[in-house]
């Protein structure tokens, strides 16, 4: 499907951009569309879980005036934004999916909410995601289950699965996510959207109780490619309270096509059990189009098998660290897998933490020795496809049990332990419909590369344009009034 023939709300940002800067379309007007995408497909998913299209509308009205006064247009003038509820929005409620903080309304916006504001977005809601970030299905005790696009009685992965959700149904341009087990990329896979775990330090953020914490970190979410790169450079760059902090932003990616690479093929990411559909889809659409392309290919297999253990132990000290007071004092108000983590956590030793520190080290090192011999590593996002949203988590993989709910999440979070970017891009659908999304592995700092091996892969194979079926009966009888070529 050519992108002049999707709807409005589901094309990339740069085409909404265009159109803005052209005057085929006002912000006030993108803003009215996606209201109208809000209302017809936000109750089947729920995606979007607090708005205030009051703000927003005033927002966009500055927005037109900026333009037609022929100031400078911003980044993402005029663009309508849901931010993830785990971001603070001055004025709006930010609940981070914790009963606890129901009605908490921010004083201040964070940082990333600041730089969306400031590169012009058009902020009017709050994506939804599982309590505090944790785990990658997006349900909560607040605002129930985010579903997915592509199949309802599905999940949307997590925890930034709102926002992929969002952005797969039209309902955002652009979409901000964190990741520390792969809450950018997990979800990305799972609605057939691009997720960008950046490296450590090239999104800031703020307010955190640890500014030293190299497990998690936010980053882009788009419809493309692009639109993620787009993102990134408005998100990205240094802030005097984040220490670990690049002092430039990152430039969007450049058009120009990626020189042929060599590619390291992992199908297991070092011995994980994959659902045979999901290897069907990477092996039969992404292996030969990266082919096609003209890179190398190569069957490697990373060792990544100390990452386990290192991601636990680090994982349940931060755990236990940011929640254990709330466990003391709200335990029945805390998710099971909240209290597990932090249980987890309080049971570790100074030992365990040394230990789990340099296990992470001789990760590392393996990860660049592997990359002596080659320039990107590339893996499946997740061990399976979207799954019952009915349930909390895969408790088997290939009949192989799954002992807790981040045991089937180490396709993402064995990548997290290494330090090194990673970026999920839309690969195909199963026999049965359900995205699958292919990871694209670089060092640390090395963004640049990843985004054109993905924009390459994703202007010749550009499935992010299927429809996804919660917008396709509606779409047969509903053709919006705005047109934009």
């Amino acid at each position: 499907m050519p992108e002049s023939e999707i709807d409005l709300c589901r094309r990339s940002a740069i085409d909404q951009l265009a159109a803005l800067a052209s005057g085929e379309l006002s912000a006030r007007e993108l803003l009215h569309e996606t209201r109208r995408r809000h209302a017809e497909a936000n109750p089947v998913i729920n995606a979007v879980v607090t708005t205030d299209f009051a703000a927003a509308e005033r927002a966009a009205d500055a927005s037109d005036r900026r333009r037609a006064a022929g100031l400078p247009a911003r980044p993402l003038e005029g663009l309508p934004v849901a931010v993830k509820d785990l971001e603070d929005t001055a004025g709006m409620r930010s609940t981070y999916g914790s009963t606890l903080h129901a009605e908490h309304v921010p004083q201040a916006d964070s940082l990333l909410v600041a730089r969306l504001r400031a590169a012009g977005a058009v902020i009017y809601g709050k994506t939804n995601t599982p309590e505090f970030g944790t785990g990658s299905h997006t349900y909560n005790g607040v605002f129930g289950t985010t579903t997915n696009p592509y199949d309802p009685t599905r999940s949307a992965g997590g925890s930034s699965g709102g926002a992929a959700a969002a952005l797969a149904a039209g309902l955002s341009s652009v979409a901000d996510g964190s990741d520390m087990g792969g809450s950018l990329r997990n979800p990305a896979s799972f609605c057939n959207v691009v997720g960008f775990r950046p490296s450590m330090g090239r999104v800031p953020n703020w307010p955190v109780t640890d500014a030293w914490d190299t497990l998690a970190t936010n980053g882009p979410m788009g419809r493309t490619v692009g639109d993620a790169a787009l993102l990134l450079s408005a998100i990205s760059g240094g802030d005097d309270r984040a220490p670990l902090a690049f002092p430039e932003p990152l430039a969007a990616a450049p058009e120009t096509a990626a020189a042929p690479l060599r590619i390291g093929w992992s199908r297991t990411l070092g011995g994980l059990d994959i659902e045979p559909e999901v290897t069907a889809v990477l092996d039969g659409d992404g292996l030969p189009e990266l082919q096609r392309l003209g890179h190398a290919l190569t069957d490697v297999e990373p060792e990544l098998a100390e990452a386990d253990a290192a991601f636990r132990v680090l994982r349940g000290l931060n755990y236990a660290r940011s929640f254990g007071h709330l466990l003391a004092e709200h335990r029945d108000a805390l998710s099971p897998e909240l209290t597990a983590n932090v249980e987890f956590g309080e049971r570790l030793t100074i030992a365990d933490y040394f230990e789990a520190r340099e296990q992470r080290t001789r990760v590392y090192g393996r990860m660049l020795e592997l990359f002596s011999r080659i320039d990107v590593l590339a893996a499946p996002v997740t061990a399976v496809l979207p799954f019952d949203a009915r349930t909390t988590w895969p408790r088997e993989i290939n009949g192989i049990a799954q002992p807790d709910y981040l045991e089937w999440m180490r396709a993402s979070w064995r990548i997290t332990v290494t330090g090194f970017a990673a970026i999920s891009v839309p690969c195909g659908f199963s026999d049965t419909g359900l995205p699958v999304g292919l990871q694209l592995i670089a060092p640390p700092r090395h963004e640049d590369r990843l985004l054109a091996v993905a924009a390459a892969f994703e202007r010749a194979r550009p499935v992010w344009r299927e429809t996804p079926r919660v917008l396709a009966a509606a779409s047969s009888t509903h053709t919006s009034n705005m047109e934009v070529v």
